[in-house]
């Protein structure tokens, strides 16, 4: 048996009309860039989380960009994110003309440790980036209470946490602007590069809205220079189409997880993720932990599992971030997880034959490596 580490095929053919649907609509309407889909995905998705700015982009990673740059954010400023992410997160702080400052990881969530937050402000110190990493909510309120107290904007990447919560809440609404991914692998994702920033504050969404289509709101009438970075019409409509069904698909991962972790509960070797209390985890990405990772990918690669590494290097130790002097001591958490997280498949399609074959893969190379 074939188990892709995700099936986008199978999610297109479960709302197969909805989405050729859409994209008719705009190519009739010829309405490719900006217009009334990129109009109604922004006011759909900001409904949706009940804050009053989306403002699309044209990827996760401009959206972190423009945030911080109408933040006013630049040189001689620090920006403190999380030793385990995608480098969109921190090489948008160096693009910004900040310095990244990196925190490791608390050792049970696999988010930034709220502990080594504080030990990493100075006077420099502008904003802080927690991830919600693989669907999992950071410890957001302690964040919060750190931002506050110190007047710090806290951004929150939610490129891999659409719609998960702390007590009803949801990420991405308890700072002073939140960034998406809609990269299509993502829990809602386009057929192609997409993103968006959250806001509440009517001058910061009017600035980054300015920013992304060339630093101005009506065509030529620039108040600034600014970039081009704007979500193109088919990939609206195809997001809106797809958002209709999020809440379920959403519920179907959190199924699918709880299927995995009953079926590999006790298995000698791994460590299975662990939910934060007061959250619902949307488990955008399913990792385990196991000494024996690579070896353990191997043998499922073997059996026609597809897995993937999130992420195969902490980003302070790779080469990019020589300069600043990190080592492996300096955050030995994410150091040493770098090594053990893999993650299975999961996506709301999943089926239980599926999970079986998976989890009866891993108890099969778990018993051989464990009795030697």
């Amino acid at each position: 048996m074939h188990i892709p580490f995700v099936d986008l095929h199978a999610q297109y053919e479960s709302i197969k009309a909805e989405i050729d649907t859409a994209i008719e609509n705009v190519i009739r309407d010829t309405a490719f860039i900006g217009g009334k889909y990129v109009r109604s995905f922004e006011t759909a998705f900001a409904n949706a989380y009940g804050v009053k700015h989306c403002v699309s982009v044209a990827n996760g990673t401009d959206a972190i960009y423009i945030t911080l740059k109408m933040l006013g954010i630049g040189a001689g400023d620090e920006v403190i994110t999380v030793a385990n992410s995608w480098i969109s997160t921190s090489e948008t702080i160096t693009q910004a003309g900040a310095r990244p400052v990196f925190a490791d990881i608390d050792p049970v969530y696999y988010t930034i440790d709220p502990e080594q937050i504080k030990a990493k402000i100075t006077s420099r110190t502008k904003a802080i980036i927690p991830v919600h990493l693989h669907g999992q909510m950071a410890d957001i309120k302690a964040i919060q209470a750190i931002c506050e107290k110190h007047d710090l904007y806290l951004i929150e990447d939610c490129a891999q946490s659409h719609f998960s919560s702390f007590n009803g809440q949801f990420a991405g609404t308890f700072g002073i602007a939140s960034t998406f991914s809609f990269y299509p692998g993502k829990n809602l994702g386009a057929y192609g590069d997409a993103g968006c920033i959250l806001t509440n504050d009517d001058a910061l969404a009017e600035k980054c809205r300015m920013y992304a289509n060339h630093g101005a709101l009506k065509k030529h009438h620039h108040q600034m220079e600014g970039i081009n970075s704007r979500l193109d019409g088919l990939q609206a409509a195809i997001l809106e189409a797809k958002l209709q069904h999020i809440h379920d698909w959403t519920q179907n991962r959190i199924t699918n997880a709880s299927y995995y972790m009953a079926k590999l509960k006790g298995v000698d070797g791994i460590i299975l993720p662990t939910v934060r209390p007061d959250t619902v985890h949307t488990f955008h990405v399913f990792a385990i932990r196991t000494k024996q990772r690579d070896s353990l990918q191997a043998y499922l690669k073997e059996q026609g599992i597809e897995t993937a590494v999130h992420y195969p290097t902490a980003l302070p130790l790779l080469p990019a971030y020589n300069y600043l002097g990190y080592t492996a001591d300096t955050i030995p958490v994410a150091a040493q997880y770098q090594n053990e997280l893999l993650s299975l498949p999961l996506y709301p399609e999943l089926t239980p034959e599926q999970m079986d074959y998976v989890t009866e893969a891993v108890k099969e190379f778990s018993f051989a490596d464990v009795t030697g």
